[in-house]
């Protein structure tokens, strides 16, 4: 008989210090089913959460996901274990559905999170990792991601991480079109960043990134201009805003690298917006005079105050999933059911046959 649950950790309960050691490593999933025992089981990695979903013929404490989840020859401190939640049946299915609908989001309503469950479902398909339990599961999930959004008003607003760093940069900024801004990274959070960007009227926005193709496209769609990587900390000397969204394993800025580039400021801030987690700032770079840094955690309180507009959307939402969850439910347990009475099957044959 399979149990299906979901461990996690997210912007809800922890810090991005404590996400940023989770956030996953090679053969995750492998570990997951030779050294937990789960037979099915799904990575789901963004900057906001860190979760396993799995099925298992026996129940799988989470002490043991937390450690699979760790790199080689890492120990999960006792506290660090306490911020993971978990989701066992129902609840489960509740929980990734309103994860893929952008309901428990730090920005609510955001699109990127369904992209992102779209991508760890079919590595894990790939894998192996997925079979047909996680399979339904998530192609429900998807189904029911695109009903909330079509059927009610959720993305209205600030939906997406990157923009609402560019809420943020647009307040500390009086004449925020005049100002010049270097995207370190090109992958789709910078993406959604540069187009936020240029849509509320910055006219020069530079990406740089380890691609240099990748770079010149995005800088294309966005009409900015792309430059080398090697080059980003001469152009960190002219920007007034630094947003990186890379996915560097250890801080690209540090205090080392960012000191000498504050001598040619003179009087002109450095703002420095880190949506990557792994952070691609050290954070005591927010120590130094005339930098001011914000993580990912920095704009929670931003996101929250779109959050009021859009309550009546999160109620219709939530009933969109409820009718769903119940639908997927009672099929996982008939299913189990009549797997239960098949794997008793050939063990009634053998007793007729004895008798």
């Amino acid at each position: 008989m399979k149990n299906l649950f979901c461990v996690g950790l997210s912007h809800h309960t922890a810090t991005v210090e404590t996400r940023e050691r989770f956030v996953g490593h090679a053969a995750v999933d492998r570990k997951l089913r030779e050294e937990a025992g789960c037979t099915e089981a799904l990575l789901l990695t963004t900057c906001n959460r860190v979760e396993v979903y799995a099925a298992a013929e026996v129940p799988v404490s989470t002490e043991c996901i937390v450690r699979c989840l760790l790199a080689s020859g890492m120990t999960p401190a006792e506290d660090e274990t306490e911020v993971f939640y978990r989701h066992e049946a129902q609840q489960c299915v509740q929980h990734l559905f309103r994860v893929a609908s952008g309901l428990d989001s730090m920005v609510i309503g955001e699109t990127e999170i369904l992209g992102q469950a779209k991508k760890a479902y079919a590595a894990a398909r790939e894998s192996g990792a997925a079979g047909p339990y996680l399979h339904r599961l998530f192609q429900r999930a998807f189904r029911v991601a695109k009903q909330v959004r079509t059927r009610t008003d959720i993305t209205r607003g600030a939906v997406s991480v990157g923009s609402v760093a560019v809420d943020l940069a647009e307040q500390i900024f009086g004449n925020f079109e005049t100002r010049k801004v270097l995207l370190l990274g090109a992958g789709e959070a910078s993406e959604r960043t540069a187009r936020a960007l240029a849509k509320r009227g910055v006219r020069d926005i530079r990406v740089t990134n380890r691609s240099a193709e990748r770079a010149e496209s995005l800088a294309a769609l966005i009409c900015g201009r792309a430059v080398a990587m090697q080059d980003w900390e001469t152009h960190c000397r002219e920007v007034d805003i630094l947003i990186s969204s890379t996915a560097a394993a250890t801080p690209i800025v540090t205090r080392e690298n960012l000191a000498p580039l504050l001598h040619d400021r003179l009087d002109r801030p450095l703002f420095i917006i880190d949506i990557a987690v792994p952070r691609d700032v050290a954070p005591d770079v927010n120590e130094m005079e005339g930098v001011f840094l914000y993580d990912i955690d920095s704009l929670q309180s931003i996101a929250q105050q779109s959050l009021a507009l859009r309550r009546e959307q999160v109620a219709a939402g939530e009933e969109i999933i409820a009718g769903h969850v119940d639908d997927f439910s009672g099929w996982f347990v008939s299913t189990r059911e009549r797997m239960r009475r098949a794997a008793e099957l050939p063990e009634a044959s053998l007793r007729a046959s004895e008798s």
